[in-house]
C-alpha cells in the first residue's frame, strides 16, 4: 500500500533473517537487487513549490474577480483558455522531467479551469439553466485530460462533478434510475485498471456512493426503506469487490481489494442504518409500501453470488463468512415487516450474525479493514439495539444478554476447532 513503508519493513526482515541465518547473504543481496527503484516522493521543496503555484493562482483569481465586470467579454474567455493552455504546458514541462506530482496539479488546475469556462460561457451568453448538463460537460472534459494525462487529480475533478450531475438528475427525475451514470463510473475504473493505482481506485470506490445514495433517498416517505436499498449497494460493492480481487491478474487485485475495502465499510454502514432507521429513532419512511424494489434485491443477490465465487476461486474460508455477512445483512430486511406486532428479534440477530461474520472473515483472511470495518457495525448495531424507540429496555438488555452468552460460546467452540498455530 505504501512503498516505502514497505520497503523498510523489508529491509528490517532481510537484515533479521540474515542474522538468524534463515537466508544467505547472497539470497538477501539478490532479494533487494531485484526490487524496482522506489518511485520519487514529495519533497520538501515540492511541497513549497506546489504551494507557492496555488498562492499565485490564487492572486490571479482574486484579481480577475475584483475587476470582473470591467473586463470585456471575449477577454474574460481569452484568460480563461489562457490558464488552460498555460497549466497544459506546465504539466507536459513537469512530466517530460520527472515531476509527476506537479505534471498531475497541473492537469488538475486545468480541469478545474475548464469548468471554470463552462460557467463562464453560460454566464455571459445566457445559455439554458441545465446546470446538470454542464455539470455532465464538465466531467466529460476532465475524464478526457484524466486519459490522456494520466492524471490522478484530473479524474477526481472528473467524478466529482460527475457525482453532481447525476444527483442532480435524480432529483430532477426521482422515478426513473439513471443509469447514464455508470457508464461515467465504468469508465473511471477501467482507468483505474488500466493506471494500476491505488489512488485512483479509491476514487472509483468514493464515486459509486453518491449515486447509490441519491438513488436510495429519492423516493418519497411511502416508498421503499433507503437503508434496505443501501444495503443492496453495499452488497454488489462488496462482492464485486472480491470477485474482482480474485482475477489472476495484479491489476485486479488492487482495484477489487480496495472496492471490496468500502464495500466492508458500507455493509457495515447499511446494518446501523436499518437498526436506527426501522426502529424509528431516525424516521425516513411512513408509509407501508414495499421495503425495497426489485433491482435492488437482484443487486443484492448479486453480491452474494459474486463473494461466494471468490470463496471458490480464492479457497478462503474468510470469503465464504464475508458471503455470509452480506446475506444475513440482506436478510434483515424481509425480517423486519414479519414482527410488526413487536420487536424484530430475528432481524436483529441477523444483523449481529452478520456483523460478527465480518470481523472473523476479516480476522481468517488477515485484512484489517474488514475487521475494522465488522467491529463498527458490532458497536453501531449493538448502540442502535440499546437505543431503540419500540418496545421495553428490559427486553432489549436481555436480548442483549442472550446474544453475548452465544457469542462467548461460539468464540469458546471456535477456539477449540482452530489448530493452536491459527488461534
Amino acid at each position: 500500500m505504501f512503498e516505502k513503508t514497505y520497503r523498510d519493513r523489508l529491509d528490517a526482515d532481510l537484515a533479521r533473517w540474515e542474522a538468524d541465518g534463515v537466508i544467505a547473504p547472497a539470497a538477501a543481496a539478490a532479494i533487494r537487487h531485484a526490487l524496482p527503484p522506489l518511485p520519487a516522493g514529495i519533497n520538501i521543496a515540492v511541497v513549497v513549490g506546489i504551494v507557492g503555484g496555488l498562492l499565485i493562482a490564487a492572486a490571479f483569481l482574486a484579481f480577475v474577480a475584483a475587476h470582473w465586470t470591467e473586463i470585456a467579454r471575449l477577454l474574460r474567455f481569452a484568460i480563461l483558455i489562457a490558464g488552460m493552455v498555460v497549466t497544459s504546458a506546465l504539466g507536459a514541462w513537469f512530466a517530460a522531467r520527472g515531476r509527476e506530482v506537479l505534471a498531475d496539479l497541473c492537469a488538475s488546475i486545468g480541469a478545474i479551469i475548464f469548468g471554470a469556462g463552462i460557467a463562464l460561457v453560460g454566464q455571459m451568453y445566457h445559455l439554458g439553466d441545465d446546470f446538470a448538463g454542464g455539470m455532465l460537460l464538465w466531467s466529460i472534459g476532465a475524464l478526457a485530460a484524466a486519459l490522456l494525462t494520466g492524471s490522478r487529480g484530473a479524474l477526481a475533478v472528473g467524478l466529482a462533478a460527475a457525482g453532481i450531475w447525476t444527483c442532480m438528475r435524480i432529483i430532477d427525475a426521482p422515478d426513473i434510475l439513471h443509469l447514464p451514470y455508470l457508464a461515467v463510473w465504468l469508465l473511471a475504473a477501467g482507468l483505474a485498471f488500466a493506471w494500476n493505482s491505488r489512488v485512483a481506485a479509491h476514487l472509483v470506490a468514493l464515486a459509486v456512493l453518491p449515486w447509490w445514495i441519491a438513488t436510495s433517498l429519492r423516493f418519497d416517505f411511502d416508498g421503499p426503506q433507503p437503508s434496505f436499498v443501501l444495503a443492496n449497494s453495499a452488497a454488489l460493492l462488496f462482492g464485486a469487490g472480491l470477485a474482482i480481487a480474485a482475477a489472476p491478474s495484479p491489476r485486479a487485485l488492487q482495484l477489487g481489494s480496495v472496492l471490496s475495502i468500502y464495500g466492508a465499510f458500507s455493509l457495515a454502514a447499511a446494518a446501523v442504518l436499518e437498526v436506527t432507521t426501522v426502529d424509528d429513532i431516525i424516521r425516513f419512511r411512513t408509509g407501508a409500501g414495499s421495503a425495497q424494489p426489485l433491482w435492488a434485491i437482484l443487486c443484492g443477490a448479486a453480491g452474494v453470488v459474486l463473494a461466494l465465487v471468490s470463496a471458490a476461486l480464492t479457497k478462503r474460508k474468510g470469503e465464504i463468512l464475508a458471503a455470509c455477512a452480506i446475506g444475513l445483512v440482506l436478510l434483515a430486511a424481509p425480517l423486519w415487516p414479519v414482527a410488526t406486532a413487536g420487536e424484530p428479534w430475528l432481524a436483529y440477530a441477523a444483523l449481529l450474525c452478520a456483523m460478527l461474520c465480518l470481523v472473523v472473515s476479516g480476522v481468517l483472511d488477515d485484512v484489517r479493514p474488514r475487521i475494522v470495518a465488522g467491529w463498527l457495525g458490532i458497536a453501531g448495531v449493538i448502540a442502535g439495539i440499546t437505543w431503540a424507540v419500540k418496545g421495553s429496555l428490559l427486553a432489549r438488555s436481555a436480548f442483549l444478554a442472550a446474544a453475548g452468552i452465544v457469542a462467548v460460546a461460539f468464540a469458546t467452540a471456535l477456539n477449540r476447532a482452530l489448530p493452536r498455530s491459527a488461534r
